[in-house]
């Protein structure tokens, strides 16, 4: 019998219906003939907690740091004891058996880490499977490669398992104890991902905070011209008391100069126009579906990740959504105009958009190279009917078809024209934009650009109408919200200023995973790290306090991009993980010895920040570990979790 361990259910379901068998359905699996296809729920397993290997270890205390476990231990998460016990069975019966995971470092664990703990000694293949449509299951299942090829992917997941456990485990313990000792009585969480994050609010909070406005000056002047007229902006010369980007900090100039202008005559000394193109934006990833629905509708990260769960398996409106790739496979262009007549006939909306999509259009989002693990989030075909759906789920479902429908409408077409006019010897300048073809900009209702200027010509005269001096003051940055924090956490290379640094976060997936940077988000609510105001995410008290106790390369991102360097050495060029984590036992000794409870009680008596709340207090505040296990505290060093 061959045995087939998919990673979650639905892709069993899609492995079933591609074998030539029909399946039925048995206890936590699907039968094809000789063929049994089972599947895990995201991770059965996790690491074992610290007094799984030594019951000393259960009581928290600073002398027994670090905790550097010998021989690593995995434990069944609870709630998948049941589906574990029928991969067992199944695997005593299995001649074969052929790991499913999702072609990534994490879908390579997620599988592996079962088979290997269940005892199989046997003939592992490896199936890839990237797109659920049934024609490319059908080819995957007919590409089996041996799992072995694989194996330093899994190596270096394994890695970072550790890495995460050893980090989370031994800096929560140290910095809840040097907490207590200072007053803190609860759980102070320290994680390689979720510290930075918390950071990340933290330092623009204080930025915003210690912001001094400071007061500069525009000049305006409204000008007519032969065929129209339109408002032009002094370009104040460096004679003047300029700032770094050249506004003027002195009214005085502006105001000698306005005093001169009205009825002024000058020319047009400079015209250029530039016509552009824009290609429709791409279908959704999870996290760019999240920065636009916060923006759009107001809804959280975590909010999208459960709409998107309920579309995706109680509704089955949309592809798997967990997705961090913004492309489709491009065998789904053919059937595409059937999938979106199909799921948009039943919305008064979405039938006024499909009705503009030509599909004999070709977009650059069907593209097989830059499909990885997943592809894009898009309607499955399924009929959306609004009325079976609560709001917030047919807004994000409208959000998902729309930027599919998208690539099959031209690209927007636009003129840019500056115009650079000169009066009495100064530079005045003016921006306008001129839409050529709207596109597929109907579609998204996105701010205005500048309005188009009236038709110029270069040379031709000017006259000053109307002129008026404003004084304005320089703003502090916007405090994050879900949806500017989650752009951050997907762009964290652009808080980074050493290069080589930037490059690596570049090119890996920022801070987090498209299916953990909402939980992120949630577990500093739910800790008392972060509180909301309004829309807005503010760092509390309690985690500035946090981050000023802690050394600063704890806080901040640049170890994520340390660790994805030796970890691509491990999956891609076979390195050995133990340097990797002989390299990390080394910083931790030397973090830990940072462990100050002096440090820490300065921290929390300066400490400034939003209240957290009564509800996220009370759970802020629970009884450190001298009662509870410190492997069970929830980011204590956990693998990425994976839902189906």
């Amino acid at each position: 019998m061959r045995l087939i361990i998919a990673e979650k259910p639905s892709l069993a379901r899609a492995i079933a219906d591609a074998l030539p068998v029909p399946s039925r359905r048995e206890d936590g699996a699907l039968v094809a003939g000789e063929t049994v296809v089972t599947w895990c729920l995201g991770h059965l397993l996790e690491q074992a907690p610290p007094d799984a290997y030594d019951p000393a270890f259960k009581p928290w205390r600073l002398d027994q740091l670090p905790i550097l476990p010998e021989r690593w231990k995995l434990t069944p998460r609870p709630k998948a004891r049941g589906q574990l016990a029928v991969i067992r069975k199944r695997l005593k019966q299995a001649g074969e058996v052929v790991h499913a995971g999702d072609p990534d470092r994490e879908g390579q664990l997620l599988v592996q880490e079962v088979i290997e703990h269940l005892g199989w000694k046997g003939p592992v293949s490896r199936l890839l499977i990237s797109d659920l449509n049934g024609p490319a299951v059908k080819r995957a299942l007919s590409r089996l490669e041996d799992n072995a090829r694989y194996a330093p992917l899994y190596r270096a997941a394994q890695a970072r398992a550790r890495a995460d456990w050893l980090y989370g485990i031994n800096l929560t313990r140290a910095w809840t104890l040097i907490g207590r000792q200072a007053g803190h009585d609860g759980v102070l969480s320290v994680g390689r991902v979720q510290t930075p994050v918390l950071g990340l609010v933290v330092r623009r909070d204080g930025e915003i905070r210690d912001f001094e406005p400071r007061p500069f000056h525009v000049l305006w002047a409204d000008l007519s011209v032969a065929r129209g007229q339109l408002r032009a902006w002094w370009v104040p010369g460096e004679a003047h008391p300029l700032d770094d980007q050249g506004r003027l900090l002195a009214r005085a100039p502006a105001d000698a100069l306005a005093a001169r202008l009205p009825g002024a005559e000058g020319r047009l000394s400079h015209l250029e126009r530039r016509d552009k193109r824009q290609a429709a934006p791409l279908p959704y990833s999870l996290s760019a579906l999240q920065v636009d629905a916060a923006r759009r509708h107001g809804l959280s990260a975590k909010a999208v990740l459960d709409i998107c769960q309920r579309l995706y398996e109680r509704h089955q409106l949309i592809t798997y959504p967990r997705s961090d790739c913004r492309y489709l496979p491009e065998e789904h262009w053919a059937g595409a105009r059937a999938t979106l007549e199909g799921a948009c006939g039943g919305d008064a909306t979405l039938r006024r958009w499909l009705a503009g999509a030509d599909f004999s259009r070709r977009s650059k989002a069907w593209n097989d190279q830059r499909v990885g693990a997943h592809h894009a989030l898009a309607p499955t075909g399924k009929a959306f009917d609004p009325s079976r759906l609560s709001g917030q789920e047919a807004d994000v479902f409208r959000l998902i078809a729309r930027n599919v429908l998208a690539q099959f409408y031209p690209a927007l077409s636009t003129r840019e024209v500056k115009a650079e006019f000169t009066l009495l010897g100064e530079c005045f300048r003016a921006r306008g934009q001129e839409v050529l073809d709207a596109g597929w900009k109907p579609l998204f209702t996105t701010r205005d650009e500048a309005p188009p200027l009236p038709p110029l010509s270069e040379g031709e005269a000017c006259r000053v109408e109307d002129v008026g001096v404003e004084d304005r003051e320089t703003r502090p940055p916007e405090p994050f919200t879900d949806a500017s924090l989650i752009m951050a956490m997907m762009n964290i290379a652009r808080y980074v200023d050493d290069p080589a640094i930037r490059r690596t976060l570049r090119d890996s997936d920022g801070l987090g995973t498209e299916a953990t940077r909402a939980g992120i988000i949630e577990t500093l609510l739910e800790r008392g790290y972060l509180a909301r105001e309004g829309k807005a995410l503010r760092a509390t008290r309690l985690g500035s306090a946090l981050i000023a106790s802690l050394p600063e390369a704890v806080g901040r991102p640049e170890r994520t991009a340390q660790w994805e360097q030796r970890l691509s050495a491990i999956a891609e060029d076979g390195d050995a993980p133990a340097p990797f984590l002989d390299g990390l036992v080394a910083d931790l000794r030397d973090l830990l010895g940072c462990a100050d409870a002096g440090r820490m009680q300065r921290a929390l008596a300066d400490a400034r920040g939003a209240d957290a709340g009564p509800s996220r207090r009370g759970k802020a505040q629970r009884k450190p570990a001298s009662r509870r296990q410190a492997g069970k505290r929830r980011g204590a060093g956990r693998p990425r979790s994976k839902r189906p």
